[in-house]
């Protein structure tokens, strides 16, 4: 991934967004915004406790940065789980949508910038070039032992026609192993995922493991026919580095929150 500063937002850009001339993309630092300490500076997250005031102001500076209006950048309430938006006909104002509970988002409409706020877990950027559908998915260990990767993309297939081998996806800055570690419950969680699990943990201690959320992402993916190719993933650890991103864990709670998006033009 390369970083870059557009428009005062630092944002990490994904190789999705230069494949194709007809999509923006990508995945918010938490620099250039308006928010104070802890939430500093570029919060994007509508359920902290920053002033929401200082919030609608950095969602309209990111909305504006890619030529969007804030009645234009679609967030849901999530809920970890696995429950998907879809969005197939025009919307002026997609701000009703906010307190919808759903983990993802997917949308062949132009002009609509889906968004997945994240302080730990990996955003997930979905586009199908060929149908012209994007998508956006909350993989946290909670939805990806549940396999809201996979239900994303066959969503797509099933309500766009999307063939996964067209499909191109970008995993973005997330907590990494170094950092992560879990216990019984988050493993027993991953039953229906045991071969996800047994890929992507590694058990450092009786009864403690470090995740690798972004692995896990990685082989379900696969496994739902996205090609190896088309798949790029960041490499950096949200908790080792403070001064570029927000970590729940690290923090302690008292963070903001990144944005993954994705608009078709």
């Amino acid at each position: 991934m390369k970083q870059s500063k557009i428009s005062k937002i630092h944002y990490m850009e994904p190789q999705l967004a230069t494949a194709t001339t007809s999509v923006v993309a990508g995945f918010t630092t938490r620099h250039e915004g308006v928010s104070r300490p802890p939430y500093n500076s570029l919060n994007l997250g509508l359920n902290t406790n920053d002033s929401s005031h200082n919030v609608q102001g950095n969602r309209s500076l990111l909305a504006r940065a890619f030529g969007a209006k804030v009645e234009q950048l679609l967030t849901v309430t999530q809920v970890h789980g696995t429950d998907l938006l879809v969005v197939d006909s025009p919307n002026q104002d997609v701000t009703h949508f906010l307190k919808v509970e759903c983990d993802g988002i997917i949308t062949n409409q132009p002009g609509i910038m889906i968004g997945i706020g994240v302080a730990d877990c990996a955003p997930v950027l979905l586009l199908d070039p060929v149908k012209r559908v994007v998508a956006a998915l909350h993989a946290g260990w909670k939805g990806t032992a549940s396999g809201i990767v996979r239900k994303g993309v066959a969503a797509m297939a099933t309500n766009f026609g999307s063939n996964p081998a067209d499909l191109v996806a970008a995993i973005g800055p997330a907590i990494g192993p170094c950092c992560y570690e879990v216990d019984e419950p988050v493993r027993a969680a991953f039953s229906a995922e045991r071969d996800t699990w047994d890929k992507s943990a590694e058990e450092k201690a009786p009864g403690k493991w470090k995740l690798d959320i972004a692995a896990a992402v990685t082989l379900q993916l696969k496994d739902s026919g996205v090609l190896p190719e088309n798949i790029e993933t960041s490499q950096q650890c949200v908790c080792c580095i403070q001064e570029l991103f927000f970590s729940y864990r690290r923090d302690k709670g008292e963070t903001g929150r990144h944005l993954g998006f994705i608009m078709l033009k």
